[in-house]
């Protein structure tokens, strides 16, 4: 929703006094009003402590020291912007409440006495940290730079890949009352222009106060199925992963104050991908793709197959009859993997919220209390515990950390159906499973493609990572203006 305009009162007086009452200048510390007086004139600078850099405004304060009246004629607006204000990013406004949004935002209003407009000097600085490799895509060889959460920081580092003339970057801002900065950023040459417009207005219609969990927010608005656990958008907090897609004409969203960069459209596989394998001879990187979707696919189905397994015997071969454990123990199996799920999602939410100086103390508590202690006890079997550490391997292997978490949900209602229904209940799981994410549309997408629908060399590709000389077609379902790489 567009702020109500208010345009520039008749006398300077009456501009100053609204944008001191509107900032509240006398209620925030941190909210400054300069009274200034320049080449015969009154002069007002309104700005944000900590937002604005300091040397740059007491150098065009010097400057204006020496000017005399007869400088700033006969136009003084021209004359301020184009030759006695040295500065780079200056604009001009005459909408009070634009002004207050802008300077809230970082730059700082210069109001000037005989003049109908007011002067932006965008002379803003943000407190930021340095770009450091992510803790969730880590790469044994490869950059270690990554987002921060100061947006014109990662638009600069998305720029220093792709250094093309049709790289955009689309300002928006979104959010009632925090006016959160946001950049639409594709290539126009590649990227489909009906799904950028499509984005943009979807961006556009957010209506709500603001943005507290940035990107998170934004996705909930923009995706749609809220009760859906599987993402629908990909995240990334390394510009080189970021740029791979934007050459293939995938859409990001940059929002200011996150480290992540949303990545639309995303498949299910996607999600599976990682920067490691391309880092790699591709018969290596091959090699760890497929031991990721062995991962994958153990984290999901091993444990309700293994609980399957062992209430039933008789779906046993002979030659695996040693499957299930020796003793029934005191605890039921399906209440030993329940117990068990929990507590490994207690230990995860613990590991977060706990210091790092103590987290090998909470490792080591949780190996002790949750591994030897409860299977001597008897709350948990051995192969319990093996199989549901082969299920933590599996989730902790998928690159997404959403993903993980959603597949985390699925192998616990499969438990579930399975302990309740038998083999039927197994199949019959899988098979929802399956029809859900068949369903599942990213931005119009199947989620599912290349799989349903079935496209053989694009399938091939998700499959093995294929060397990039042989790569040199841009997916089929993202309509790429250019298709050829």
């Amino acid at each position: 929703m567009e702020t109500k305009k208010q345009p520039l009162f008749s006398t300077y007086q009456e501009n100053v006094d609204y944008l001191h009452e509107q900032l509240g200048v006398d209620e925030s510390f941190d909210v400054i009003h300069l009274n200034l007086e320049y080449a015969g004139r009154k002069m007002s600078l309104f700005l944000i402590d900590g937002f604005a850099k300091d040397k740059i405004l007491h150098y065009v304060m010097k400057l204006f020291a020496k000017l005399e009246p007869e400088d700033l004629e006969p136009d003084p607006l021209k004359k301020l912007i184009k030759t006695y204000i040295p500065y780079i990013e200056i604009g001009h406004n005459k909408d009070l409440n634009k002004t207050i949004d802008l300077v809230l935002g970082g730059p700082t209003a210069l109001v000037v006495e005989g003049i109908d407009e007011i002067i932006m000097i965008d002379a803003r600085t943000y407190p930021v940290r340095a770009p450091a490799e992510p803790d969730l895509e880590r790469v044994v060889r490869g950059s270690r730079d990554g987002y921060v959460e100061t947006i014109v920081f990662n638009t600069a580092l998305t720029r220093r890949r792709v250094r093309d003339k049709s790289l955009r970057m689309e300002y928006l801002q979104i959010g009632r009352r925090s006016k959160t900065d946001v950049a639409l950023c594709y290539i126009s040459e590649i990227a489909d222009s009906e799904r950028v417009k499509k984005l943009k207005k979807s961006l556009e219609m957010i209506d709500t106060d603001g943005l507290p969990m940035a990107e998170k927010t934004i996705e909930e608005f923009i995706s749609g199925r809220h009760w859906n656990p599987y993402p629908t958008v990909r995240y990334t907090e390394r510009p080189d992963t970021a740029a791979a897609h934007l050459f293939e004409g995938h859409i990001l969203v940059i929002i200011d104050g996150s480290p992540s960069v949303m990545i639309t459209p995303a498949t299910y596989w996607h999600h599976l991908q990682h920067a490691e394998e391309y880092r790699q001879k591709p018969l290596v990187g091959a090699y760890l793709r497929i031991v990721r979707f062995i991962a994958v696919i153990a984290s999901m189905f091993i444990l309700p197959l293994y609980y399957l397994f062992s209430t039933d015997q008789s779906l046993l071969p002979a030659a695996l009859d040693f499957i299930g454990p020796a003793e029934s123990g005191t605890i039921p199996l399906f209440m030993q993997f329940l117990i068990a799920e929990i507590g490994i999602d207690m230990l995860r939410m613990a590991a977060i919220h706990t210091p790092s100086s103590l987290a090998t103390a909470l490792g080591l508590v949780a190996a002790v209390l949750m591994g030897q202690v409860a299977v001597e006890v008897g709350v948990f079997s051995n192969e319990v515990v093996l199989y549901l550490a082969i299920a933590a391997i599996g989730t902790y292997a998928t690159p997404s950390y959403e993903l993980s978490l959603a597949n985390r949900l699925v192998r616990i209602f499969l438990l579930v159906v399975t302990a309740a229904f038998g083999l039927a209940g197994y199949v019959i799981g899988i098979t929802v499973w399956l029809l859900h994410l068949i369903r599942t549309k990213s931005y119009d997408i199947a989620y599912l493609w290349p799989f349903i629908p079935f496209s053989y060399r694009a399938f091939r590709d998700i499959v093995l990572r294929a060397p990039i000389p042989l790569k040199n077609r841009r997916p089929t379902f993202l309509d790429p203006q250019d298709p050829d790489k």
